[in-house]
């Protein structure tokens, strides 16, 4: 049995003048437990919107999202959520951001300060506990986010473009440092990219959604041995082939195609 299961996920939205756009139209995806999977798609073709209704923040117009054999309903902290610019609290500080979730959740300040040590020392942000946000780069206030995340000890980690905003320097080095994450967690992660780069040197699987209203196209299952470079050659024949399944898609957008 899947981990987690998106059967047949459906979801439209109702703009100005009676304007209806249909972002979802029928995504299947069984995604193992341990997985490392990519969502790549045109800009725009709801793959953000996918992630937001497996969170559980959003809900489909049809169809249902099935963790461990339940429905979801709603927010678990079996699915925890990292966004792109991080949406860390600036008044707490680094300490207090990452075990924000462990004292919501009751658990005692001794085994909170604990754990947050723990990941920060783990996302090479140990020394940092004392700072805010506003004091950290964007990289570091990304892992930030990720140590929070990585408190809670969820199931499945949903990651929304998390790199996006990144430099290239500091994306290359945190694709390095996720996929230790990853094999030292253990974790199942579905993570939402534009990169095509990215997504082969950090997925067990990519994913290629197509044009609105989206389906998932295609899939391209990445044995080569890890650790993995976004730049490194060994990579650029299933680069290539993504990009090929993404192209039609880009240009049907596009309005070039059909």
């Amino acid at each position: 049995m899947a981990k987690l299961e998106a059967r047949g996920i459906s979801k439209s939205f109702r703009g100005g003048g009676g304007y209806t756009l249909r972002a979802l139209g029928g995504i299947d995806l069984a995604v193992e437990s341990g997985e490392f999977v990519c969502l790549v798609g045109p800009s725009g073709c709801g793959k953000s919107t996918f992630l937001r209704i497996v969170a559980g923040l959003d809900a489909p117009d049809a169809g249902e999202v099935v963790f461990d054999g339940r429905a979801v309903r709603g927010t678990g902290p079996e699915r925890i959520m990292v966004f792109q610019e991080g949406a860390l609290f600036p008044w707490l500080s680094v300490g207090d951001n990452v075990s924000f979730g462990l004292r919501v959740n009751g658990v005692p300040a001794a085994e909170r300060a604990e754990i947050s040590a723990r990941y920060l020392e783990m996302m090479q942000l140990g020394q940092f506990a004392r700072y805010h946000p506003h004091q950290l780069s964007t990289g570091m206030r990304q892992r930030v986010a990720i140590a929070r995340a990585l408190a809670m000890d969820p199931d499945v980690l949903l990651m929304d473009e998390p790199f996006a905003a990144l430099d290239t320097q500091t994306r290359y080095t945190l694709i390095g440092e996720m996929q230790e994450i990853w094999q030292r967690t253990k974790k199942t992660i579905l993570f939402v990219t534009h990169n095509v780069a990215e997504s082969a040197a950090l997925a067990s699987r990519v994913v290629v959604f197509g044009n609105r209203p989206s389906r998932v196209r295609t899939e391209f299952r990445i044995d080569s041995p890890r650790p993995r470079h976004a730049e490194d050659g060994s990579l650029a024949s299933i680069q290539r082939e993504i990009l090929a399944a993404l192209r039609p898609e880009v240009r049907r957008q596009e309005g070039l195609d059909g």
